[in-house]
This record gives C-alpha cells, structure tokens and sequence, in this order.
C-alpha cells in the first residue's frame, strides 16, 4: 500500500512588534538623531545671530536702561527666522534620509529598531521601496502624531499596525 503525503503549504509564523518595543526603538532613533541635530542648530542660530551684534548688545550691562532701534530689531528677527528655516530644512533632510533610507535600505530598520531586533517590511515580509518608506515617515510625521492615536491604534490591530503602517501596507516584525 502506497501512503501518499499531502503537500501542505509551509506558512512562516511572523511576529509583530507591538507598541513599546516600537516606542523603545524610535527613543534610540530620537537620540541618535536628535543630539547632533541640537548641536547643529545651536551653531547655525550663533553663525546667523553673532553678526548681529546681539551677543554683545546683550552682554552690556547698561542693556537693561536701552531700547533696541527699528533697525537693530529687524536684524535681530530676519537672522533668527533665516536660522529656523534653515535648521527645519536640515532636520527634515536629515530625518527623511534616516528613517525612510534606512527603512528602505538592506538593513529594513532603523538603528534603533534593529538593536531590538525589529524590522520594516511589506505585507509580505519583502523589503519596502524607499518611496513607500518615505510614504510610511510622512504618514507617521503628519497623522500619527495627531493624539496619538495612529500610535495607538497598534495595540488593536491584528497585525500590530499603527495609521503609518496601513497606510504604506508594511508591518514590522521581530527578526
């Protein structure tokens, strides 16, 4: 008597992960990209404000009895506002080119989620385009901040997606 085996199609057990693993990693991502962030725009708003003469204005003592001129408060206002656009500018590039790069890269994470052994995937566990990625980071930028509630969303989801991730139809996984 010949048995015969049924062919059974192999399905790969995939685990999510949930919210505080994923909030754990984007605080290591914060700090990484945050610090040097900080400290980039402690000097852009010192190489925009020091030819100002604002420093020295504000260091003299006899400060406190005067009244800044039309002119000088101009100046003052048109080199803080020129520092804020540029350091946005900067932090924007720069965050772009961290989540939704690395997301996108062979690496499917960020630093922070793979030294917790996460990773960014489509809904089929193949690496996602850096448009996609960069879909997935302006999702999360503009709408899953809003309350929280595209974060928290997660925690009822069957795949653990938070708004971002069903909007970008990806998913993170535990390696």
């Amino acid at each position: 008597m010949e048995t015969i085996l049924e062919k059974q199609p192999y399905e790969e057990r995939k685990e999510y992960g949930g919210f505080w693993i994923r909030f754990a990693a984007y605080l290591i991502d914060s700090i990484i990209v945050g610090i040097p962030l900080g400290i980039i725009s402690v000097i852009i708003y010192t190489l925009f404000i020091l030819p100002t003469g604002a420093f020295e204005l504000y260091a003299d003592p006899a400060y406190i009895n005067q009244d800044l001129s039309d002119e000088q408060a101009l100046l003052f206002l048109g080199s803080y506002l020129g520092a804020t656009v540029v350091i946005i500018l900067l932090c924007w590039i720069v965050a772009i080119a961290y989540f939704a790069g690395l997301h996108a890269s062979k690496w499917q994470a960020t630093i922070g989620k793979k030294l917790l052994g996460l990773k960014v995937t489509d809904l089929h566990g193949n690496r996602i385009s850096f448009w996609r990625s960069l879909g997935r980071y302006l999702s999360l930028s503009f709408l899953s901040g809003i309350f929280c509630i595209g974060f928290i969303i997660a925690a009822f989801t069957e795949k653990k997606q938070s708004l971002h991730d069903l909007i970008a139809s990806t998913i993170v996984l535990k390696r």
